[in-house]
């Protein structure tokens, strides 16, 4: 029983890397062709090679997403956390008076992003 379920694991884990490996070839060669296709002659840069496109795919990760950062539009991550005990926080040290009107401005605004004839209140 325990011998058939790493098996299972191993080969699980053996088929995600595969295919991990299989899209970062793949949109390393959509990259290159895009790039010696488009912008090679749009703006005249020199053609790349596919380890070339897989360089720029490896620095654009770097420059653009940074190391072990959630994106902020995916659920928050740890700012999405940090956002929500701030509130929380701030929230427990209202009355119950401050804190419905703060729900209520909310409430105002949400409707508003539909709505151009009306003027936003502000807090």
């Amino acid at each position: 029983m325990y011998n058939k379920n790493k098996k299972f694991w191993a080969s699980k884990i053996a088929g995600i890397i595969v295919c991990v490996a299989i899209m970062a070839a793949l949109v390393g060669w959509v990259l290159m062709l895009l790039w010696n296709n488009v912008l090679a002659q749009v703006i005249n840069v020199a053609q790349i090679n596919f380890w070339q496109a897989m360089g720029l795919l490896v620095l654009s990760k770097i420059l653009f997403s940074g190391f072990g950062r959630k994106s902020w539009g995916h659920g928050g991550g740890r700012w999405g956390r940090d956002w929500k005990e701030k509130w929380e926080e701030k929230m427990q040290h209202m009355s119950p008076e401050e804190r419905e009107k703060i729900k209520q401005e909310w409430r105002n605004r949400c409707r508003m992003w539909g709505k151009k004839d009306e003027e936003p209140t502000i807090m």
